[in-house]
């Protein structure tokens, strides 16, 4: 059976300007690469509604899983949760559960919970939450969208709460090759050796050194016996 696959939708206009790099799509790849769900597509949009909405009914229409980062906080331009609602054509609004998280922990520290955190409360109808034990202010799960904060921290306890409620497939496994001659050295041997191996993954990175050109060649699969005889041809083929 072939793995699961996702889809990851960055959401936020400081990504766009490049005010913020984003870290968690490196996060999430190394996550689902080591639980057996195939990353397949990463997205990123501004905070317009028309784009967050239309984003997320393709993406979760197309693969198995959506995770999305970014626009649930207390800000008027956080509109994740309500474009998420309005993409499955769900109501949204304070939830008591959610309110009663937030409440307890802002009592904790002695702060209002103000009309703006509470917008952090608005979840909706149908969705199930998503623990988040930094700040407090949960996160969704509606069908099969996951809706996470942008913040890294938050984002990667996010994650870890709800990959062990998704099932997984194999786990991916790599081997890396580096090999000290020029690309178009290699490139014919590679093209026989992935099409005898169709059921792996070739990735060949060029780089430089000392005046030297050379390529990282990475072998990919969830087969590590095809991986291991794969690399062993690789490595006879280009031998030190």
């Amino acid at each position: 059976m072939p793995n699961p696959t996702a889809a990851m939708l960055v959401i936020g206009d400081e990504i766009l300007s490049g005010r913020t790099r984003d870290a968690n799509m490196h996060h999430l790849a190394n996550e689902l690469t080591n639980f057996g769900i195939d990353l397949k597509e990463v997205r990123v949009v501004s905070d317009d509604a028309e784009a967050i909405a239309d984003a997320v009914k393709s993406l979760s229409f197309a693969y198995d899983h959506l995770f999305t980062s970014g626009g649930i906080g207390p800000t008027h331009d956080d509109i994740t949760a309500d474009n998420v609602a309005r993409a499955f054509g769900r109501s949204i609004d304070v939830r008591d559960d959610a309110r009663a998280i937030l409440q307890a922990h802002y009592d904790r520290q002695g702060i209002e919970l103000n009309e703006a955190r509470l917008r952090m409360a608005r979840i909706p109808d149908g969705a199930t939450l998503i623990d988040n034990p930094v700040s407090a202010a949960p996160g969704f799960t509606l069908e099969n969208v996951h809706v996470m904060a942008g913040v890294p921290k938050i984002f990667e306890t996010m994650l870890a709460s709800i990959l062990p409620t998704l099932t997984g497939g194999a786990p991916v496994l790599s081997q890396s090759l580096v090999i000290m001659r020029g690309e178009g050295d290699i490139a014919g041997p590679l093209r026989d050796l992935s099409e005898r191996y169709d059921d792996l993954s070739f990735g060949s990175y060029p780089f430089q050194r000392n005046g030297v050109f050379g390529a990282q060649v990475v072998i990919r699969g969830s087969d590590g016996t095809r991986v291991d005889a794969a690399m062993s041809e690789l490595s006879k083929a280009f031998p030190e």
